[in-house]
């Protein structure tokens, strides 16, 4: 393959640094440098227009001959229906420490029909490059083509689902589809390189957890074409894959790149209970090629995925029926303190959390295995709101990028610390040493800082960071029991944070030749100076603030001790004109500095103080583009002199003046289904047999791949026949409904999820149902049948799983045979701004009745709640107005609450978009997210519950209404959508 100029001259780069590109094995890898030394991090990236080198040795990543640790986290533009919200969510991430964002691309989300693509609107991915690189966030690309991500099909387009061939394989009719996708998706990811300044795409994926056929001829052929595909799209930026685990598949040399070397990089996953000890998977771990990182040596440890939480089935068995806030509670800061620290100790420099940002798998996107929120139990509620996990991401992420000893670590001599696990790494190049001292036990241990008689407190099942010898701007830190967090230039001083847990008592030791000039600005702190080592002793609360000047040093240290809660509340910004850190407001979103002036966005939660440390000679402050009252401050910096004013009042009104229409003239023995599809298939490509003497049945195979779909079967010759079997297959949940000419024969439902089935995605019953004595006539007949589907299967295995039968299997009677002749309906014409996923097949939906124009004027007027008992469907709508404050971010959600034992559930559509389903009786999610955008804050909405119920039970809705997920002052612009 031939090299591109951007890859010349990264090539070229790698050699200047001492690289030659023949010669030894140790020099086979073209972007490898490995006389990088250790030093400032690489700015945070711009769509610059500018030409970078990015290359990778044993250590990290290297970028324009800058060692990089990535700090990424995950979010999905998919499961957030509202493009002005992506720019909300990763402003967040990049305030809280994060400099890169992981993202897939979902195949089934662009593409509603072969040769049919969509990246317009809410699928806009050039629009949310442009954002993530204005954001000033590296991005890595996931498009697949499989993904997994507990999403319809792992990825994969529903019409896929009918096609001929093997996916996941080299089946060349699969690959043709393949190739087709990766050049549309390509065609956008090749403007938003890194390497030529289009954009921050630094890393690009291909395929995930391909575990299928690591060791044949058909995964490697399979591997080496999407890689050569790839590189012909022009993708020039290092690739990998995820291993599902430590296996030690598709590391470099595993598979034909067509000649090329050193652009290939290993990666795992890894998805740790929290009820297990944290593993060793790198520098401590049993090595070799089932040892995580150390299965390619020569290229740094790369975590794709690490559990950031974990995903909620139908029913929340794994949860204990809590929800989210469970998965939280599970894993919590105290987890990733743990976990996450074990990975950097164990030499992983680019780390991907899994997720950070879950979102919403809204309309008929989940997985069977999920319900609608896949809030995941991540740093970011799916209501965007920050979480206590913010914490440690926010910590280590500004560490990692503000203190450059962590981009080389090698594993050091053992060191003890009773009743600990202690792991030590130290820096060749600057001589720090770094340490991790782990408590895997019940009960609180304290200890000493290893070479010291320091005590160090770790809490039960936590972990701390400690690091002896790093620079503090000109000063060494000798030693401290606080974990560093960042350390900056600003204006004539050097500011360094450092955090730990509140009321903690801390001692920091400083090199000093000379006794210094030290003033305890704020905090209870103390001091003392012997043999060239200047000690100070502080107890965590608030922010402490130390200043330390002269001792044989020109340039003054701001020394600030912050407890956990506080230094979430320090934002660290790169600036052209230098380094900005501003302290106080629950956010801040940008800084600028031009001139004297320093010009901040964010937002409040309540009120809140702001400070400001910048650049030498600013002297004015503004805030959300309001100028502020400044004065100086003996830290060196500028304060607000008045608070910053919190987020108002959010008034959400009461729903009421509901209307109600009951539906299903499909159920009628008079319905007119002329129209709709006959069943003459007789062969598919389904992994589901098609039965013998039967028609085809699957709604695949007739285009009808989302959400409901209805039969109808006309028959004469039931003189006889006692009972009818349907047998039917659907995802977790799903449901079957039958009427005999317009008479209810019953509902059967899918068992829900135990520990032993949560991860079955495919579920196959036959329904019985007793003939009337009535209906036992010659005829004719109708039968009538409406399928809840829930959606295809992953296929993570690939084994086609995602082909499996929706709809219909098979239809027989007991004492009859008669001839049924099928026709079946499904989805309407793809909503061209919502796209496949928002509507499936009921009458409502093909007719507009979830539509926020939709005139309801002749439907019945109701209250809730209801005690209805019908089969069928039944819906409901009404509307409402908000008027929330401009300037207001306020996230807000629907509640449905009822008595779990009324058997129903409910679509819910705002303003024409289904933001989920309901099931009363199997839950845990009772709380549905209305994105802004979707929401008009400032104006009119409407609501629609398409409600589902089997008859067997009073039904509801009972109670539906608002709720404040969180507010505040600040946001971004939003617009509709």
């Amino acid at each position: 393959m031939g090299l591109s100029r951007r890859t010349f001259t990264a090539l070229a780069g790698t050699t200047a640094l001492g690289l030659t590109l023949g010669g030894s094995a140790a020099a086979t890898c073209a972007y490898a440098a490995p006389t990088t030394p250790t030093g400032p991090a690489p700015a945070p990236p711009a769509p610059d227009g500018e030409e970078h080198t990015v290359g990778f040795d044993r250590y990290s990543l290297i970028v324009d001959g800058r060692r990089l640790v990535v700090w990424s986290g995950e979010m999905h533009p998919f499961r957030l229906p509202s493009p002005s919200l992506w720019r909300d969510v990763l402003q967040k991430m990049r305030a809280h420490g994060y400099n890169a964002v992981s993202v897939y691309v979902s195949w089934n989300y662009h593409s509603p029909a072969p040769g049919r693509y969509d990246f317009t609107g809410v699928r806009d991915l050039d629009l949310f490059l442009r954002t993530a690189a204005e954001t000033g966030l590296y991005v890595i690309l996931r498009p697949g083509p499989y993904i997994n991500a507990e999403i319809d099909a792992g990825g994969f387009p529903g019409w896929l689902t009918a096609t001929k061939g093997t996916a996941r394989t080299a089946d060349p009719t699969y690959l043709s589809h393949v190739d087709e996708w990766l050049t549309h998706v390509d065609a956008i990811a090749a403007r938003h390189l890194y390497t030529d300044g289009g954009g921050t795409i630094l890393l690009y994926q291909i395929e995930n957890e391909y575990d299928a056929h690591p060791q044949d001829a058909t995964g490697r052929a399979y591997m080496a074409h999407l890689y050569e595909k790839v590189r012909s799209d022009g993708i020039d930026v290092p690739l990998f894959h995820n291993d599902k685990g430590r296996n030690g598949y598709w590391i470099p040399g595993s598979f034909d790149t067509g000649g090329e070397q050193g652009r290939w990089l290993y990666g795992f996953d890894g998805y740790p209970s929290p009820t297990q000890v944290p593993p060793d998977w790198g520098h401590f771990g049993v090595g070799g090629v089932k040892g995580g990182a150390t299965a390619s040596p020569r290229t740094p440890g790369f975590m794709p995925e690490f559990g950031g939480g974990w995903f909620d089935p139908w029913g929340g068995v794994w949860f204990d029926r809590k929800g989210y806030a469970e998965s939280r509670r599970q894993r919590d800061a105290a987890y990733e303190r743990r976990f996450y620290l074990t990975n950097l100790a164990n030499g992983i420099t680019l780390h991907n959390v899994y997720m950070t940002f879950g979102g919403t798998s809204w309309g008929w996107l989940p997985a069977p295995v999920v319900y609608t929120s896949y809030d995941y139990g991540a740093a970011f509620d799916e209501g965007r709101q920050p979480t206590a996990k913010l914490v440690p991401m926010h910590q280590l992420g500004h560490l990692l990028h503000h203190v450059p000893d962590f981009a080389k670590l090698d594993r050091a001599a053992d060191v003890t610390a009773a009743g600990l696990k202690a792991y030590h790494l130290a820096n060749q190049d600057t001589g720090a040493d770094v340490y991790v001292l782990r408590n895997d036990g019940t009960e609180p241990v304290t200890s000493t800082v290893p070479g010291t008689d320091v005590p160090v407190t770790v809490p039960a099942q936590d972990a701390r960071l400690l690091a002896a010898g790093i620079e503090l701007g000109q000063r060494k830190m000798r030693y401290s029991n606080a974990q560093p967090m960042l350390t900056l230039s600003a204006g004539r001083q050097e500011i360094a944070v450092l955090t730990g847990r509140p009321g903690e008592m801390t001692v920091t030791a400083l090199e000093c030749p000379l006794r210094p000039t030290v003033r305890v600005l704020a905090g209870g702190a103390t001091h003392t100076y012997a043999d060239g080592l200047l000690r100070i002793e502080a107890r965590l609360d608030g922010l402490t603030r130390v200043s330390v000047s002269g001792g044989g040093t020109s340039t003054p240290l701001l020394l600030l001790l912050a407890d956990d809660d506080t230094s979430l509340r320090l934002f660290p910004y790169d600036t052209p004109s230098g380094p900005v850190l501003a302290y106080g407001p629950a956010l801040l979103r940008t800084a600028q500095v031009s001139g004297k002036a320093v010009r901040l966005t964010g937002d409040t939660v309540r009120a809140a103080e702001l400070e400001v440390w910048g650049p030498r000679g600013i002297g004015e402050v503004s805030w959300n583009g309001a100028k502020l009252a400044v004065r100086s401050t003996s830290s060196g910096s500028l304060r607000a002199t008045r608070s910053l004013p919190g987020a108002g009042t959010v008034a959400l009104p009461a729903l009421s003046r509901w209307r109600r229409r009951t539906e299903n003239p499909e159920s009628a023995a008079g319905f007119d289904d002329s129209a709709w599809q006959v069943a003459r298939k007789t062969s598919s490509y389904s992994t589901t047999p098609v039965p013998e003497g039967q028609p085809v049945l699957f709604a695949d195979d007739y285009g009808f791949h989302y959400g409901d779909v209805w039969y109808r079967g006309h028959f004469t010759g039931a003189l006889g026949a006692r009972s009818v079997s349907l047998a039917y297959g659907a995802g977790t949940q799903g449901l079957l409904m039958a009427w005999l000419d317009g008479r209810a024969l019953g509902t059967h439902r899918m068992p829900v999820p135990d520990n032993a089935s949560v991860r079955q995605g495919s579920w196959t019953a036959t329904a019985e149902f007793a003939v009337p004595e009535g209906l036992r006539t010659g005829g004719p007949h109708v039968l009538s049948v409406l399928v809840r589907r829930m959606q295809h299967d992953q296929d993570g295995k690939a084994k086609d799983t995602h082909k499996a039968a929706r709809g219909l299997i098979s239809v027989t009677f007991d004492g009859a045979a008669p001839e049924v002749r099928w026709r079946l309906q499904g989805e309407g014409s793809v909503d061209p701004v919502r796209g496949p996923q928002n509507s499936g097949g009921l009458h409502g939906e093909r007719h507009g009745w979830h539509l926020p124009g939709f005139g309801d004027g002749g439907w019945e007027p109701v209250t809730l709640p209801r005690a209805d008992r019908r089969q069928g469907v039944t819906w409901y709508r009404t509307g409402f107005k908000l008027a929330v404050t401009p300037g207001t971010d306020a996230s807000i959600g629907l509640v449905l609450d009822d008595d779990p034992a009324r058997a129903y559930r409910a679509q819910i559509f705002l303003n024409g978009w289904n933001m989920g389903q309901y099931i009363n009786d199997v839950g845990p999610q009772h709380t549905f997210v209305l994105p802004n955008g979707i929401l008009r804050t400032r104006g009119s909405n409407t609501i629609a519950l398409a409600v589902l119920s089997d008859g067997t039970t009073l039904s509801g809705p009972s109670e539906v209404r608002l709720t404040l997920l969180g507010a505040a002052a600040g946001g971004v612009p939003v617009a509709p959508v």
